[in-house]
């Protein structure tokens, strides 16, 4: 696999972000992935190269360009210091609200399109923990672009906000899976089948899951959560889905 850092024109400025290419000759379909907090580290270059090994044009944005340049995260530190945490989350606040994520978007979609070895204009989207949010706020902007949806370990999919994304359900057309953890606040089994219930009501294919014994974070060797099955299974999951789909 080879990996290339480029610069994506946004409404808000020049988002740095990393595609994958698999070996051999093009076209091939496109996905992107959707960062973590902790944001763009080796373990993200980790799942960009397994990505683009099953054969996929994989793009990596950094969602917190809009901050400027940083220093890549420690997630042990990061998560162990309660300044850093607030930290994070303000960040997120500035940098992953719905109106960024729908222009963001709208600008990898037209930087795949540009690419002459992208196969088609339909595209899958991964996202994890905050991304998990976005792949599904991105699915809804972009019914025609997106044809497959996914979202691991996510958080507040299925809430009392007016802005839950369970509410864009209807302007979904791309096929969804959401693999959650049991242990995690953040998406409890009553947001599991809220969610559910929505994207059912709405006619969306999908399929969404609480992994038993799994922990937020659960795909990320980089974390102390780590849990190699749920990880695995993760991976089988999202190849099934985007194979499914955009081959």
């Amino acid at each position: 696999m080879s990996r290339e850092q480029v610069s994506i024109k946004t409404r808000d400025g020049h988002c740095r972000a990393w595609v994958f290419r698999p070996p051999g000759q093009g076209p091939w379909p496109a996905a992107i992935i959707y960062m973590d907090a902790p944001a763009i580290r080796p373990a993200l270059f980790d799942f960009g190269e397994r990505l683009a090994g099953h054969g996929y044009f994989t793009l990596l944005p950094d969602l917190f360009y809009r901050d400027g340049p940083y220093e890549p995260m420690d997630p042990a530190k990061l998560f162990a210091d309660e300044a850093a945490r607030a930290a994070i989350f303000a960040k997120m606040g500035r940098c992953v609200s719905a109106e960024a994520v729908r222009t963001d978007t709208g600008a990898f979609l037209d930087f795949l399109s540009g690419q002459p070895d992208v196969k088609g204009s339909k595209v899958g989207v991964t996202g994890y923990c905050m991304g998990g949010r976005v792949s599904m706020i991105a699915a809804a902007e972009f019914p025609g672009r997106i044809a497959a949806a996914a979202g691991f370990h996510p958080g507040h999919l299925a809430t009392d906000d007016p802005n839950s994304p369970h509410l864009l359900a209807p302007r979904i057309k791309a096929k969804v899976y959401v693999g959650g953890a049991d242990q995690d606040a953040g998406f409890p089994p009553e947001q599991k089948d809220r969610l559910k219930q929505a994207l059912d009501d709405a006619g969306v294919e999908s399929t969404v899951e609480i992994y038993a014994g799994a922990k937020h974070g659960y795909t990320m060797p980089d974390l102390s959560v780590y849990d190699e099955p749920a990880a695995e299974r993760h991976w089988r999951e999202l190849v099934s889905l985007f194979d499914g789909v955009l081959k």
